[in-house]
């Protein structure tokens, strides 16, 4: 069985921009399951290196005398690409399969060792890439969730949990694209999308004619150019 996590780290770039307003002196810069991608390779072989000092196992410190201890014979965590995210994943090989409330009890169980045991001390090691420094968290004290090998299902909760687009009319702009974005950012932001508005400023910026960043515009607040969201079946129609 496998059952996956999610993933977030925070930043810290060898050369901070303190004055940037999402850096912070003692956090960082917080990244996600997304944003780590970039950094799979190093995540990886840091679990491994780590989790090679006690063989890897969780289910060594697991101390109940009941079916579970019976029924796992190991829990080994690693870090996984899972729906274009680098994720948790915990590799638990069985004796038996588990019922439910058996995989609630392990559940329960890691969750503990990721946010006051093992995963504790692991998100104190710094792991050094080529830009700065991680500390990796397999812990989050909101949205944490174990779940089991169930892909699709990561990517559906979070299409049907995707925040709304603010709405901002292009027509009557002064073609200053960086008012445009100014003002796209903005909404965003009040819309509590901060983390939107920074992607978005950084792609603009970085796009190569007005046309391609008012396109870009366009993905995050909802615009004239904005495609059109296609039309939901009804239950009777063909997959």
């Amino acid at each position: 069985m496998k059952f996956y996590s999610p993933l977030t780290a925070d930043f810290f770039p060898n050369e901070p921009d303190y004055e940037d307003e999402f850096y912070d002196e003692y956090e960082g810069y917080p990244m996600d399951g997304h944003d780590l991608l970039q950094y799979a390779d190093a995540v990886d072989e840091a679990v491994k290196k780590d989790i090679a000092d006690f063989n890897g196992d969780l289910m060594q410190y697991y101390h109940e005398d009941d079916s579970v201890r019976h029924k796992v014979v190991s829990a080994v965590p690693s870090v996984e690409i899972h729906g274009n995210k680098l994720c948790s994943c915990l590799n638990v090989e069985l004796r038996e399969p588990l019922n439910e409330g058996e995989q609630a009890v392990l559940c329960d169980y890691i969750s503990g060792q990721y946010s006051d045991g093992w995963g504790e001390g692991f998100e104190q090691r710094d792991i050094r890439v080529e830009d700065g420094t991680l500390a990796v968290h397999f812990w989050q004290d909101h949205d944490f969730e174990l779940k089991r090998d169930v892909p699709d299902m990561t990517e559906f909760n979070k299409l049907l949990n995707r925040p709304k687009k603010p709405k901002m009319q292009l027509i009557g702009q002064d073609g200053n694209i960086f008012a445009i974005m100014g003002r796209a950012s903005r909404l965003l932001k009040n819309a509590g999308q901060s983390d939107k508005a920074k992607e978005m400023c950084d792609r603009v910026t970085a796009s190569q004619s007005y046309s391609e960043a008012l396109n870009i515009v366009s993905e995050y607040v909802e615009t004239e150019l904005s495609p059109t969201p296609a039309p939901k079946r009804d239950r009777g129609d063909a997959r």
